[in-house]
């Protein structure tokens, strides 16, 4: 397997998702993480806390099975053989009707809304709670007016802090300990859904407004008298009102549909009981709110309302039942009046007939056939303006009036084998029979319809009456802190992970010797060296950069980096035997690495080890390494390389005996150029017989093409790469770029390196330090 394939691989090794790395991830940002949840816990704490309550209120009824009260109906359920009850699923959609929500919202005056004027975001959590209006004295006004005055000026102020200072000098905001009590308000269509202003007076006074429109008021009013405005457009009472002067409530006059509306929104009705028995008429009605006395008050209104419209209904069917038999009584009572006179009149005329005893049977018979038949005429009737002559229950009742009206024909039959005058009299005494039979059940009916009808109670009543929960149901506030809590950890966690996944710096020297690059050092982040970085900005930057202030090797020794260092140096120094020459360049992928960190510090410890060092300067755009000595600029490398200075006068003696630095000089327009001039590979080659080891600071390799061009002149190039920062694609690349030059890198320093779990848990093994 050649040397790309094994690239290949090992990219591919590091791009897999690996468990271990993330959970190192997670333990190394275990405080960000918490921190996180924390916050959103605190978040979902508040919440619950200033979040409107709902409230749930329930009452239970029952629809009874009943008989029905119409005759019609009674003859359809004996021939049906059916048991009449009350449908559960109309009785509740006639709950949930406009019909009885519409009559609770007039009852209840539930198209009226009264709403204080509550601070931002805690107002409405004061008013619940019932905190008075705190006192603010003198000395804290005239800081709100001073502050308010300098609002008009130049002073830039937050809308928060302007908001306060109103809340401070004003006092249009109601506090938990005022109220207001409403009598009565009525307004024109027009008027409706309009916000109106009602602002307390004094002495029991108050002016109203129109929300929007001018703050000239449309009038004044007075606690207890009702008030006219706008020529009786709006109508008003208000029966009490404790608040101060310039306290604000919005009054609200709602179209009655909205308000029917509202309420239906949250008032539910389901039935309830057994698996075994699903239609068992119990209806339970809820309703949610954010006001426990309205929300009782309203569902008992319901309760009541449906309960008072089933009764009506029932009244209504009795008297319909009632004039439609007084109506056919003195018709029947006609009838049997006719009768009677024909039987008498044929009995005087032929001296009397006995009758048979066979013909007494046959006129029970008719009397019989001809009331069922009756019957089920009435029951035809009725059927005709429900059904189509096809229907099954129709076709039943057509067959039974065939059967019926056969009988009575073969009756007939049997009629006409009497004697004449036996038969005419059974005819006669059958119609008086008849008649007789159907006014007296028409008599006997109205009576029972009369005594219904004074003892009318329907089929509802109520069971429970409503009850509103102790506690509200939303929202649950153990729930919604567990909530916010659950989503800010599993938020907090994937930043991390996100980042993490994003950011695929190297965070193990064995990435960058897979990558076939040795590491000559891990060189450890050190705190020391922090107080040592310094921060500037130039009018010409757009951000600001880090710069070294001093030189750790000297005020810190003993820093693990620099023990590092040390390490480096030894390592180093079996390097350079193979080179031609003793040019050291140190460069890195990209800015910020820590490279010159690295030169001034190195350079300091081999000086430290009795070597002549010479440091050179060569990012002469921004080389900022004079100031690790506290020295300034001046003459430098692009004076040198433009014959503007000898080298005599650009190179610079530390306080570091056996340590001399040149630095960057002025910032040249061509410093690629200068590089490339025959005049820096004379400085190159007389510098290396000067002094025993020249260190060469370069810019980022992928950012200009300097140290390509210095790395030809050095025989030895270490490349920088910090830890977390420089992703292993992105050091592959900056060696490519320096190998398409003729520059081979020997090998890196990982730089920065820290004890984190990532990188304990990330891989094979980690590596650590003390």
């Amino acid at each position: 397997m050649n040397g790309d394939a094994m690239n290949r691989m090992m990219n591919q090794n590091y791009e897999e998702v690996d468990l271990g790395r993330l959970f190192g991830l997670l333990l190394d940002h275990k405080w960000l993480i918490l921190f996180i949840t924390l916050v959103f816990a605190s978040m979902g704490v508040v919440y619950a806390m200033l979040a409107t309550p709902i409230y749930r209120g329930d009452a239970l009824v029952q629809v009874e099975r009943r008989g029905t009260v119409n005759p019609l109906e009674e003859i359809a359920t004996s021939i049906r053989g059916e048991e009449s009850e009350s449908s559960t699923a109309a009785e509740v959609q006639i709950l949930r009707s406009r019909m009885v929500l519409g009559e609770v919202v007039d009852r209840m005056g539930l198209d009226t809304e009264v709403i204080p004027k509550a601070l931002p975001i805690i107002g409405r959590y004061i008013q619940r709670q019932g905190i008075p209006r705190p006192s603010f004295d003198t000395g804290s006004i005239a800081i709100a007016e001073s502050l308010s005055d300098a609002l008009k000026g130049s002073i830039s102020l937050p809308d928060a802090l302007k908001g306060s200072l109103s809340v401070l000098k004003g006092q249009s905001v109601v506090w938990g300990s005022e109220w207001l009590e409403l009598g009565y308000l009525e307004v024109v269509e027009h008027l409706r859904g309009i916000p109106l202003i009602v602002t307390a007076g004094q002495a029991g006074r108050y002016s109203l407004r129109l929300d929007g429109e001018s703050p000239r008021p449309l009038g004044e009013g007075r606690v207890g008298e009702p008030s006219r405005f706008i020529e009786g457009d709006i109508e008003l009472q208000i029966d009490a009102m404790e608040a101060p002067e310039g306290a604000e409530f919005t009054l609200y006059k709602h179209k009655r549909t909205s308000a029917i509306r509202d309420l239906a929104s949250r008032f539910n009705v389901e039935e309830v009981g057994g698996a075994r028995d699903a239609n068992t008429g119990m209806l339970r009605l809820t309703l949610t709110g954010t006001d426990r006395d309205e929300i009782r008050h309203s569902l008992n209104a319901v309760a009541e309302t449906f309960l008072s419209q089933n009764v009506h209904r029932q009244s209504a069917e009795i008297n319909e039942s009632l004039a439609f038999l007084e109506e056919q009584a003195p018709v029947l009572r006609s009838q049997l009046r006719v009768a009677e006179d024909s039987l008498n009149e044929y009995r005087a005329n032929q001296n009397s007939v006995d009758l048979t005893s066979e013909a007494q049977a046959a006129i029970q018979q008719f009397v019989a056939l001809d009331s069922q038949l009756n019957q089920l005429e009435f029951r035809e009737a009725d059927l005709a303006q429900r059904y189509t002559v096809n229907h099954p229950t129709y076709q039943s009742l057509m067959r039974q009036k065939r059967q019926l009206e056969e009988q009575r024909a073969e009756l007939n039959a049997k009629v006409d084998d009497l004697p004449e005058a036996q038969q005419e009299v059974v005819r006669r005494t059958r119609d008086v029979e008849v008649t007789q039979a159907i006014y007296v059940n028409v008599l006997n009916r109205m009576q029972e319809l009369q005594v219904a009808r004074a003892g009318t109670i329907g089929n509802v009543r109520i069971i429970d009456d409503a009850v509103a929960d102790a506690g509200p149901i939303e929202p649950r506030k153990a729930r919604v802190v567990m909530l916010a809590t659950l989503l800010g950890g599993i938020l907090a966690v994937g930043i991390v992970l996100v980042r993490g996944l994003l950011n695929r710096g190297v965070e193990l020297p064995e990435q960058l010797e897979q990558a076939n690059l040795p590491v000559y050092a891990t060189v450890p982040l050190s705190s020391e060296q922090k107080q040592l970085t310094k921060r500037v900005k130039h009018r010409r930057d757009r951000h600001g950069r880090e710069i070294v202030s001093g030189v750790l090797a000297q005020n810190a020794p003993t820093d693990t980096a620099i023990e590092a260092l040390r390490g480096l140096r030894t390592s180093l120094h079996f390097a350079m035997l193979e080179s031609h020459d003793n040019r050291l360049m140190i460069t890195s992928p990209s800015p910020g690495i820590g490279k010159s960190f690295v030169t001034v510090n190195l350079s300091a410890i081999c000086a430290q080890a009795g070597l002549r060092v010479l440091m050179v300067d060569a990012d002469m755009r921004r080389g900022q390494l004079h100031h690790a000595f506290g020295d300034r600029n001046g003459d430098g490398l692009s004076a040198l390389l433009a014959d503007r200075a000898k080298f005599e006068e650009v190179v610079r003696h530390s306080n570091i005996e056996g340590l001399d630095y040149i630095p960057r000089g002025a910032v040249p327009p061509n410093p690629s150029e200068l590089l490339m001039t025959e005049a820096f590979s004379h400085f190159c080659n007389e510098v290396t017989g000067l002094y025993d080891l020249v260190i060469f600071d370069t810019p980022p390799v992928l950012a200009v093409t300097d140290a390509a061009v210095i790395g030809a002149k050095c025989g030895t190039t270490l490349l920088v790469v910090r830890f977390q920062v420089n992703p292993v694609r992105e050091v592959q690349l900056t060696v490519k770029r320096l190998e398409t030059a003729g520059v081979i890198v020997k090998g890196s320093i990982l730089n920065a390196m820290e004890r984190k779990a990532v990188a304990r848990y990330g891989y094979s093994y980690g590596y650590n330090y003390s």
